[in-house]
């Protein structure tokens, strides 16, 4: 998929979107229109992932995005690429099911490495992505990249077909509501904490993406290689994240999850404050670079709390839930950096940016504080109520 998405503003281009502001404001949406769907249906497939299997929702979501891909190479307009968007949302969730499948499948005591792995994976692919994607939209036009990517996503429809073996016993009972998966939930404030950080994270990350092309043509006007230029500045953070991820993976087994998404999202809000004065592509890929490192901590940080605090029964849901924040937050990015660049300009999107992984950060700190505070205060009523029945 990173194979399209950080060039959508130049095909928007194409189809005929001339202004700049126009470009930026049809660009957030046409980005944004997939998380909105996404994040409406994302519960339901959780619940049907807890119901029916995992490895389903693979296919499901493989088949369906390589064929609405494919139509999406013969628009003729950004309003028929905007309603393909849309429809992809409907059908979309491939990695959001890899998570919950490895979630399950894999014990307690790992996850936060297999998690980082599979992380991994991601990243890697939106390494590749941007630079096959630069050069092929280069010299064969935008239109064969959505032809190339739908047919890769066959190939991963057909890899799961094949190779992906699940261990489900299928359960027979009503799916529970939304109201009973809260009564399950062991410490419902933590879980409501990392959506929110979930909502954040994306929405300070993609506010920049679906316009850094737009970023970089401003840094480099005159460039003939536009196309090739972005996807390496795309790329440059992917790199990182692959480098780091297993190793933070890790870390998190052994320092605790909590404590790698602190230091990330610290450490990135100081890094975008300086992307907004540079001067160069190279200096920006350079800071997207260091960027990175810290990133690959960050979401498997929170899928690993989420699973260890997650009851296998309804583990589905939860993660739905909260890939349903995840995509609010893409969308919300989407809207927020397009807007914003098209009326004060792209460096104030780095500033405000970086002010809500400084607020993020904040939050996570008082969030673990009162889960530790009512955890205490539950360990004293215990200790009290075990001397009054002596």
């Amino acid at each position: 998929m990173s194979q399209i998405v950080p060039f959508l503003p130049l095909y928007i281009e194409q189809l005929g979107v001339r202004n700049t502001s126009d470009i930026e404001r049809w660009a957030g949406l046409v980005f944004g229109a997939t998380f909105l769907v996404s994040a409406l249906v994302s519960p339901l497939w959780g619940s049907l992932a807890d119901k029916y299997g995992r490895k389903p929702m693979l296919l499901r979501a493989g088949l369906g995005m390589s064929l609405v891909v494919f139509s999406m190479a013969f628009v003729h307009n950004v309003y028929e690429l905007f309603a393909l968007r849309m429809i992809m949302g409907t059908v979309s969730g491939f990695i959001p099911a890899s998570i919950i499948l490895v979630a399950t499948q894999t014990p307690k005591s790992h996850s936060g490495w297999a998690l980082g792995m599979l992380s991994t994976g991601g990243i890697s692919g939106s390494l590749v992505g941007p630079l096959i994607g630069g050069f092929l939209s280069q010299f064969v036009g935008m239109r064969m990249v959505f032809i190339d990517t739908s047919v890769l996503l066959f190939c991963a429809f057909l890899a799961s077909l094949i190779f992906i073996k699940e261990k489900f016993v299928r359960s027979e009972k009503k799916m529970p509501s939304f109201h009973d998966v809260w009564n399950m939930v062991p410490n419902p404030g933590m879980f409501v904490a990392m959506f929110i950080t979930t909502f954040m994270v994306q929405l300070a990350n993609m506010s920049i993406e679906p316009i850094i092309t737009v970023y970089v043509k401003i840094l480099a006007p005159s460039s003939r290689n536009l196309e090739m230029i972005s996807g390496i500045v795309v790329a440059a953070a992917g790199l990182a994240s692959v480098i780091s991820a297993p190793f933070l993976g890790k870390l998190s087994d052994r320092i605790g999850p909590r404590r790698i998404l602190l230091c990330a999202l610290i450490f990135i809000g100081f890094i975008f404050i300086p992307q907004a004065f540079v001067s160069s592509p190279w200096q920006l890929m350079t800071l997207r670079f260091l960027m990175g490192l810290a990133i690959a901590g960050i979401l498997p940080s929170i899928n690993t709390i989420v699973k260890k605090m997650a009851p296998s029964v309804i583990t589905g849901q939860l993660f739905g839930y909260n890939q349903s924040a995840q995509f609010l937050g893409t969308l919300g990015g989407a809207l927020l950096g397009g807007h914003m660049a098209a009326v004060f300009g792209i460096k104030y999107v780095f500033f405000s940016t970086s002010a809500l992984l400084f607020i993020n950060a904040a939050w996570v700190i008082v969030s673990t504080l009162l889960v530790k505070k009512g955890k205490k205060n539950h360990g004293t009523v215990s200790i009290n109520n075990a001397r009054i029945g002596k």
